[in-house]
């Protein structure tokens, strides 16, 4: 198990590129183009993602007096663009897939930029006896490098050879999904006691920040008069993290593993969370979802 921990944040990239290769291959330059005829939706969503939930979230931290380590980790989980996981459920839960893909993709590119300024942010703001080094200009770099060129050469792919593209896209989109699963099972399974040690640090704030993170996004689009589907695809958009992105950060370009408590806990309670706003919200059926399956 040591030899893995060792090997973690290597596959945490594998893990990563995967996910933004399979990302890449269901998009074209067209996706964004379409966006531009429909600004309202999409800068609502960029705002909640980018302003409101960093702000939420740095009151969360202060409401639950959350640790100064544990509130980095969280302000990274906050920073990080929407998982690929939140267009699964969107499709499930009738939300506009298409609006969710393109978003992902919008997030993404703008996390390059946003996720180092609201973590070294928050390293400066929390962890001010330096506990925690802030990102260098090499590892954003690095976190460039491992988020938009797997996603380009995705987009190249599917421009060249889109029967290809098409065949590929849900296949990696699983197997990704299953790594990525697998990974954080392992990684949970091998710190099973620091985490259930530290749930009661952090484990609420995290749980608290995943619901309101999902509520904000569907009702503040349904208060500014959006439909449903597009307000389905924004919750879930912003509901649902790339934690596996904030992992890396944490483990890979800050090399601290505690930094990932909160992520970790985030992967497993976001599911759980995603499910019920689903059906309780949003009021599916099971028999409606499976036929959207």
């Amino acid at each position: 198990m040591n030899d893995f921990i060792t090997l973690l944040p290597t596959l945490l990239i594998g893990a990563l590129a995967l996910i933004m290769f399979g990302l890449g291959l269901s998009l074209t330059v067209g996706d964004f183009r379409r966006l531009l005829g429909h600004p309202k939706p999409v800068v609502l969503a960029l705002v909640l993602q980018a302003l409101v939930l960093p702000a939420i979230c740095y009151g969360l931290i202060l409401a639950f007096d959350v640790s100064p380590v544990y509130a980095v980790g969280l302000m990274l989980l906050a920073a990080s663009p929407g998982g690929v996981s939140a267009n699964l459920y969107s499709h499930l839960f009738g939300g506009n897939v298409a609006m969710n893909i393109s978003l992902t993709a919008i997030n993404t590119v703008l996390s390059i930029v946003s996720l180092p300024l609201i973590g070294n942010f928050a390293i400066n703001t929390f962890a001010k006896t330096g506990q925690v080094v802030p990102m260098q200009t090499g590892k954003v770099i690095e976190v460039i490098g491992i988020v938009l060129v797997p996603v380009l050469i995705g987009m190249f792919v599917k421009s060249r050879a889109p029967a290809f593209a098409a065949r590929a896209e849900t296949p990696m989109k699983r197997f990704s999904m299953v790594v990525l699963a697998a990974l954080a099972l392992i990684a949970i399974a091998k710190e099973w006691t620091a985490l259930t040690g530290s749930f009661a640090s952090i484990g609420l704030a995290v749980i608290a920040f995943n619901a309101l993170s999902l509520g904000l996004g569907y009702y503040v689009p349904r208060m500014m008069g959006l439909d449903k589907p597009n307000a389905i695809a924004i919750g879930y958009e912003i509901g649902i993290h790339n934690s596996t992105l904030a992992i890396f950060v944490a483990v890979s370009v800050l090399g601290d593993f505690q930094l990932m408590v909160p992520a970790a806990i985030y992967s497993v309670s976001m599911y759980v969370l995603a499910t019920a706003f689903g059906f309780l919200v949003l009021g599916r059926q099971p028999a409606a979802v499976a036929a959207r399956a």
